[in-house]
């Protein structure tokens, strides 16, 4: 049945065989309702599937990895033979040893490097700042600070601009 508003300008009334707005209203909200549920159950569904299948490929990877690092550990071994067969075997073995601190100070570097040039979350270290502040009741009608404006996606507060 479709509902429709005159437009000539007379009033319509609710006849016996048509639903009141508060019931059509009440029927919609009880419907959507009723969706959202059934989408958010339907979600955990695909979302439990899906983490069980995340779950077991991170499982294979783990194994990889650790098999990885095994195999690792033995080229390196066949590394040392086969120096060993122009020097000592205690200096083919110091050698390998030597190469692998060396590359492994050499990572470390470049991870304390790339860790320096991680950004500060200063919007969030702002706005917990500012935490206790909000936290202060205030009375109604008043207002200690001013509230932030949205305009064109920037946020601005006291003077500053952030994008959102």
């Amino acid at each position: 049945m479709a509902h429709s508003v005159p437009t000539d300008g007379r009033s319509r009334t609710t006849g016996a065989d048509e639903p009141s707005i508060g019931t059509l209203v009440q029927s919609a909200m009880a419907d959507v309702s009723v969706l959202i549920r059934n989408e958010m159950e339907l979600a955990k569904a695909e979302i439990s599937r899906s983490a069980k299948k995340a779950g077991i490929s991170i499982a294979a990877f783990a194994v990889a990895g650790v098999m990885l690092a095994f195999a690792g550990i033995y080229f390196f071994v066949a590394v040392a033979e086969a120096i060993a067969l122009a020097l000592p075997r205690w200096a083919a073995f110091l050698i390998v040893t030597g190469a692998l601190g060396a590359a492994a100070g050499l990572a470390g570097l470049v991870g304390v490097r790339l860790l320096k040039r991680i950004d500060k979350p200063e919007r969030t270290l702002e706005s917990l700042r500012e935490l206790p502040e909000v936290m202060h009741r205030e009375a109604p009608g008043q207002r200690h600070r001013d509230v932030p404006t949205v305009s064109n996606g920037q946020v601005k507060l006291r003077g500053d601009s952030y994008v959102v």
